[in-house]
Parts: C-alpha cells; sequence; structure tokens
C-alpha cells in the first residue's frame, strides 16, 4: 500500500487512499507541477495468484483507453510497472457507481434510468465504430460512475476486445453472470455490438428495478412484474435488448437509441388514447423536430468532442516530463482550436519550468503561430480571440523580457508588450507594466545612442523612472511571487551596473539607496514559507539577496554610503 506523500515517478504525489477492491487500491494523487489530480489505481503481485492475468487485463484496459477520446470515457495518463506493482494513472473522477446509488436508494426513477441509458448507448455507438470496434462486454452497475453533474463515465475495460471480422468466437468466456449475454459463454459465436446491446438492458432492468440478475436464479421478469407504474414501453426495449439470440436484439445502439428516446410512444396506454390521425400529424412533427433537433445535437457533440480532445491534448502535455511529446501534444490541441489561448499559454508555461525560454522553445512557439489554416496563420486566428491573444502576449513579453536564454532580450519582447500595454483586457497593473517595460525595452536600444545633432536619444534619468515606477507596489499580491522577484533582480541588477551612470545623469546616491532599501523591505515582508518552498520562487528570492548585496557593495566603494538595513 502506497504511504501519504509518497511520490510516484518524480510526479504524483498521494494525497489518501479513495477506493479499495478485492485486487487493487484507488489513490487520489496530485501533480503538483501540472497543479492537476488524478486517480493512481495500484494492483499489487503479491496480493493474488493470478497476477499475469490480471496484468494482461490491465495492459489490455490501457492501451485500449489511451487511443480512446469521449466525454463519458476516463482517460488514461500514464502506466508504471515496478518490480512489485502495477500502477495506472487516470482521471480522477468525482462521483459514486451506480451500484452504490441502488444500494443507498433503491430502484432509480425511469426518467433518470432513461437519461442515463442515451448516454451509455453513446459512448458503446463510438466504441463500436472504432476503425478496429470495440466490445465493452461488462456492463453492469458497478462499473458505471455518476459524476455529480449527472454525467456518466464508464470504467474498468479489463475484458473489453477488439472485434476481429475473422474469428468465428472468442477464445476467453468473461462477462458477470446474470449481465452477461450467453455468447460470452461459448458456443454461439464471437461477441459484437449487440453482446454490449444485452448488457445494457440488464444493467438498465437492475437499475429500474432494484433486482440484481446476477443473483441465482439469473432471470429478468417483466420489469412492470416488480412495479406496474413504469413504462410498458421501455418493459418492451429491455426484453428486446436482452433476447438470447442475438438476431432479435437492436443490431446496433443507434436503433436502442431511436427507440429510447420514443418510449412513452411504445406504451400501451398512449396508443390506445391516440387516433389516426393525431398519430400521423406527430410522426410528421416528430420527423421535422428530429432532423432540426439531430442537426443541432450533432453540432453540439462534435464541439463537445473537440473540446474534450483539446483539453485531453493540453493536460497530456503538461503531465509528460518528454519534450518532443508535450510539443507534439500542445500543436495538436492547437491545431483543433486555433483561435483558444489556453494550449498557446499552457506551452509556454511548459517551456518555462525551468524559468527559461530557450532559443529551441521560443522557435517552437513562433512556428507554431506562424502555422496556416487556409490564408490565415494561427496567430491571425488568435487575434480574432483579442482577450486570449492579449494574455498571450502579455506572457510572451514577460517571457522575452525576463527569461530569454536566461538573460532576457528586451528588443524581441518590445512588440509582444506593445500589444499587451493597449489591452482593453487584461487587469490595470498589466496593461500599465506591459507599458512600462516596452518603455524600458526601448531604452536598451536606444540608451547611449547619439542622435546626428550630437544628443542622447534617451537617458538614464527616464530609464531610472521607469524603472522605479514597473516596481511600485506589492506585486507578489497583485501579480505572483515569481514575477515579483524577477522584477526586484532587474531593477537591483542595473543599480549594480550603472550606478555611476544614473548619478551623472540626475539620480542621488541617496535614491539610489533608499530603492535598495525598498528591495530588502520587499524580502523581508512580501514573502511568506510557503512561497519560498517552490523551488523557482527560492531560487530568484536568494538570487535577489546577492544582487542587493552587489548593489550595495556598489553604492558603497563608489559613493561611501553605507548599509541602513539587511545587515
Amino acid at each position: 500500500m502506497l504511504e501519504n506523500g509518497t511520490i510516484i515517478d518524480d510526479k504524483y504525489k498521494i494525497l489518501n487512499k479513495i477506493g479499495q477492491g478485492g485486487m487493487s487500491i484507488v489513490y487520489l494523487a496530485m501533480n503538483e507541477k501540472a497543479n492537476k489530480q488524478w486517480a493512481i489505481k495500484e494492483v499489487r503481485k503479491d496480493v493474488t495468484k493470478d497476477f499475469e492475468v490480471i496484468r494482461q487485463g490491465l495492459i489490455t484496459e490501457t492501451n485500449l483507453l489511451k487511443n480512446l477520446s469521449h466525454p463519458n470515457l476516463p482517460s488514461i495518463i500514464d502506466v508504471i510497472e515496478r518490480e512489485d506493482t502495477f500502477l495506472i494513472v487516470m482521471d480522477y473522477i468525482e462521483g459514486v457507481p451506480l451500484s452504490v446509488r441502488l444500494q443507498e436508494q433503491g430502484a432509480q426513477p425511469q426518467e433518470d434510468v432513461v437519461e442515463w441509458a442515451l448516454q451509455l448507448c453513446d459512448v458503446l455507438q463510438y466504441l463500436h465504430t472504432r476503425e478496429k470496434p470495440i466490445i465493452y462486454r461488462d456492463m453492469k452497475p458497478a462499473n458505471v460512475m455518476l459524476k455529480p453533474n449527472g454525467d456518466l463515465v464508464l470504467i474498468d475495460f479489463g475484458i473489453a476486445r477488439e472485434y476481429k471480422t475473422h474469428h468465428t468466437s472468442d477464445t476467453t468466456w468473461l462477462g458477470t453472470q446474470g449481465y452477461a449475454a450467453p455468447e460470452q459463454f461459448g458456443g454461439q459465436g464471437q461477441t459484437d455490438q449487440r453482446t454490449d446491446i444485452y448488457c445494457l438492458g440488464a444493467t438498465l432492468y437492475h437499475l429500474l428495478t432494484n433486482h440484481n440478475p446476477s443473483d441465482p436464479p439469473y432471470e429478468m421478469y417483466p420489469i412492470r412484474r416488480w412495479n406496474e407504474e413504469l413504462s410498458s414501453g421501455l418493459e418492451e426495449i429491455i426484453i428486446k435488448c436482452t433476447q438470447r439470440n442475438p438476431k432479435d436484439r437492436y443490431q446496433n445502439c443507434n436503433e436502442l437509441r431511436y427507440a429510447l428516446e420514443r418510449y412513452q410512444e411504445m406504451d400501451v396506454e398512449y396508443r390506445r388514447m391516440e387516433n389516426k390521425s393525431f398519430r400521423i400529424f406527430m410522426a410528421l412533427l416528430g420527423a421535422t423536430v428530429l432532423m432540426l433537433t439531430g442537426t443541432l445535437v450533432f453540432r453540439h457533440y462534435a464541439q463537445q468532442t473537440r473540446d474534450n480532445d483539446y483539453k485531453t491534448c493540453v493536460e497530456n502535455a503538461l503531465a509528460t516530463s518528454n519534450y518532443d511529446e508535450a510539443m507534439e501534444l500542445f500543436t495538436k490541441a492547437i491545431k483543433l482550436d486555433p483561435s483558444s489561448e489556453e494550449a498557446y499559454l499552457a506551452m509556454l508555461d511548459y517551456c518555462m519550468e525551468d524559468d527559461n525560454l530557450s532559443e529551441k522553445e521560443a522557435y517552437h512557439i513562433r512556428e507554431m503561430l506562424q502555422l496556416r489554416k487556409g490564408k490565415n496563420t494561427y496567430e491571425d486566428l488568435l487575434k480574432e480571440n483579442q482577450a486570449g491573444y492579449d494574455a498571450f502576449s502579455y506572457q510572451m513579453g514577460m517571457a522575452y523580457y525576463y527569461s530569454y536564454e536566461e538573460n532576457g532580450n528586451k528588443n524581441n519582447a518590445k512588440r509582444w508588450l506593445q500589444t499587451a500595454a493597449q489591452s482593453q483586457y487584461l487587469e490595470p497593473f498589466k496593461v500599465e507594466r506591459s507599458n512600462r517595460l516596452q518603455q524600458i525595452a526601448e531604452y536598451y536600444s536606444k540608451i547611449g545612442v547619439q542622435s546626428k545633432s550630437g544628443d542622447q536619444s534617451t537617458s538614464y534619468k527616464d530609464f531610472w523612472k521607469d524603472l522605479v515606477e514597473v516596481t511600485q507596489g506589492d506585486i507578489v499580491h497583485t501579480d505572483n511571487p515569481v514575477t515579483a522577484l524577477v522584477m526586484y533582480n532587474e531593477f537591483t541588477f542595473q543599480i549594480a551596473a550603472n550606478a555611476q551612470k544614473f548619478q551623472r545623469a540626475g539620480v542621488s546616491e541617496t535614491e539610489m539607496a533608499e530603492q535598495i532599501n525598498v528591495m530588502i523591505d520587499h524580502l523581508n515582508n512580501d514573502f511568506v514559507k510557503e512561497d519560498l518552498e517552490n523551488e523557482r520562487v527560492n531560487y530568484l528570492w536568494k538570487k535577489l539577496i546577492n544582487n542587493v548585496r552587489v548593489a550595495e557593495r556598489e553604492l558603497e566603494t563608489n559613493f561611501s554610503i553605507p548599509k541602513e538595513k539587511g545587515e
């Protein structure tokens, strides 16, 4: 069993145990770099004699899920095999299995069950229509998680398999008795999508009646035997789903979904109440509405799928330590939606984890922005989302200004900072900071350069004023500790490097000493213990202490100004 606080694979910190079965334990873990929670499923080799069989099932599950992307399926992020354990890192799903819901509340309302059935039809149809169709084979309430928002997630793909067109039967008999279709136990051909329809029908039976089909004598009666208030149309649907002969069932999940969406129309009472002309009218109206609804649903589903794929790519990129793999995943996400800033910002954050934007990393970002979709570059498409483009411009400007190749490149920062300085969407302090920094960036290209008339184009006095302005206020709390420390380090470095030039431009020794003391006050008062536990913050904090000492020594050497603080 993993202890709380254990670090797995240098990335995942175990927070606590959240579940346990006969063969496995599930933990809640945190990837602190990505600020993302995951579930880690641990199967120990010493808890079962048939570990190799279990291991093969786990490998099957992870290999299948790694290649799938659907809102009702979990994502597999990582697989870690150790000498004594097999660990699977996957989405943390907040919710309860439907089996627990049954235990706590009994039979479920038929309206809820139908809504769940429609979701399960969607995910099964998705599995069945892959290039290599996937047959789930283990549908039951225990394998369906209900999230707080009402969405379902299908879990445990240990006995799922790819459908093989040239096989006449399955090589292994697997399934849960009572829920499993007859063909899962041999002698009746290969399992296919109709097998999953049988298992779904048995699951709906259990949810509606609270009578478990896996209890002896393993029989399912018409659901209205248990509750006469249930729909006769729904009863007919479940009976058709659970026919012994696959040819007598619904032949695919779209057929089943169509029936579920109209189960009330199948009720005996409904048919008795409706006359022929009214049924014709309703059929025509229903067809029209269905066409319109189908179009809207398809568009919504397509967008939902793209959004889910986008989010998965970004999360997986942030979770991997392989740079090339991360860039490939970020590229995939951005190609799905070039106008969304999320993947661009995540890619920049990934590159900046070591507080350094290398030329290679900057090149990848520039290359991404220049990819084309039709006549437009990806940067053009991002600009259509002005708020997102402004946010990205601010972060790019800061990265180039302070962290490019460790020392920063003010010239490359200018165009990004100019965009951020004109933003109507960024917080006011970011707009003001961008304006100041882009002015300072201009100084780096102009300061000390004489015009044709022999005059200085800009002065160290102006440079000083903007350095003071840009570091005013409590930057730790208005922005963050890293930004604050980077800016304070820049200021103290400039004092140490250009004290005499500032003095000749009219900045007094006392003014410079006062600003050093301001930096010392920030060091002593702005940062709490939790800030300094962050490796990056701790490094910059120590660097600022050193820069303050160097700046103090420079003033003492050149102007004989004694230190007032920080002895």
